[in-house]
């Protein structure tokens, strides 16, 4: 596959090579820890990759910083906050290291969320932001969606309009009320653009070395095991971040900062994702 150019050299994240592993930011702790719960046995056995991405979490989450980024950005405006106004709120780095303290994320009245956060019409179970519906911006405001805009060819939804209440700063409300859900966000004024490389299994079936006859393991490959976005925002502390560093995109998953990185075009590979609630009954239903 690396000679034929089906992956890009054996470095590429998708392939199990040390080498791969490393560049998709896989932590050598966490494949120790594999190692050691697996075991050795006489003979030979398979494993489910999903054991080995369960170390790898269970390690990330111990070590990596804590940062927000939104990989498909829907623009967000708050109509009473005032216009030119910045605000700075400290976010924590790593609840689980007490030693790794806050940083400063800036605030500002025009916002970057995801665009799966937002719904027009909220199927069941669907907590995020609707119109009417209030909902936490982490680390800042409760937000109330009050207006959408719209493209006018495709009918897409382009803009949210929100009103926030001045009361909630911090996340907390002093009345008691509570919401359902917490988005995370990005300062359009401050954030930086960034691509996400979005990496899933290389091969279709479970056991690529299970080929039917007359097929080999290429015919198994999976075309969308990589996934590029490339108008990603992050919030700017990550205007250094180095490659090999990994962090952690609050409510997406863990990142890693390709070796492709610059300061002048910031990569990100996706090492593994966080387990989504949602994703899973999505998931139910289409079946």
């Amino acid at each position: 596959m690396v000679q034929e150019g089906l992956v890009n050299g054996w470095d590429d994240p998708r392939l199990p090579t040390l080498s791969g592993l490393r560049r998709r930011g896989y932590t050598p702790e966490a494949i120790r820890l594999f190692c050691e719960r697996i075991g050795v046995a006489k003979a030979n056995s398979t494993v489910d990759v999903a054991f080995l991405e369960h170390c790898l979490r269970e390690d990330l989450n111990q070590r990596a910083q804590r940062v927000m980024g939104v990989l498909r950005p829907l623009r967000l405006v708050i109509d009473n906050y005032p216009e030119g106004q910045v605000e700075e709120f400290d976010a924590v780095n790593n609840p689980e290291d007490s030693t790794a303290g806050t940083r400063k994320v800036p605030f500002s009245r025009v916002l970057y969320i995801e665009q799966e956060d937002f719904r027009e019409e909220a199927p069941p179970k669907y907590f995020r932001l609707v119109p009417g519906r209030e909902v936490r911006l982490r680390y800042a405001y409760f937000i109330t969606c009050v207006d959408v805009k719209k493209d006018e060819k495709t009918g897409e939804v382009t803009e949210v309009h929100c009103t926030y209440d001045p009361a909630t700063r911090g996340g907390d409300s002093p009345d008691g009320r509570k919401v359902k859900s917490t988005l995370h966000w990005v300062s359009a004024e401050h954030a930086l653009e960034a691509e996400v490389r979005l990496y899933d299994h290389l091969f279709k079936k479970e056991d690529p070395t299970d080929v039917e006859e007359g097929t080999d393991s290429t015919d198994y490959l999976n075309p969308n095991s990589l996934e590029v976005l490339t108008s990603c925002r992050v919030e700017p502390s990550l205007a250094d971040a180095q490659p090999g560093s990994r962090y952690q995109f609050e409510r997406l998953g863990y990142f890693c900062v390709d070796p492709d990185s610059s300061p002048e075009k910031l990569v990100f590979n996706r090492v593994v994702a966080l387990r989504d609630a949602w994703s899973k009954i999505q998931k139910q239903r289409k079946q």
